[in-house]
């Protein structure tokens, strides 16, 4: 969480101040862009991806 919050905010801030900030190392920050997703989480966003379609193929209702 702390290094999506760092990502997101790159562009306005230092990424070494937000990491001094946040108590996390810079070089754990640069490992964890560099490091793919794993299938673990593709399988989420393809799975969200599908249940968000069937919400607004179904005219965005949820349940009954």
């Amino acid at each position: 969480m702390r290094y999506a919050f760092i990502e997101k905010h790159r562009v306005e801030f230092s990424v070494r101040s937000m990491c001094r900030v946040l108590m996390v190392h810079f070089s754990g920050f640069y490992a964890w862009i560099k490091k793919p997703l794993s299938q673990r989480a593709l399988e989420d966003v393809r799975q969200t991806s599908l249940i968000q379609q069937a919400w607004v193929a179904s005219g965005k209702v949820y349940g009954c």
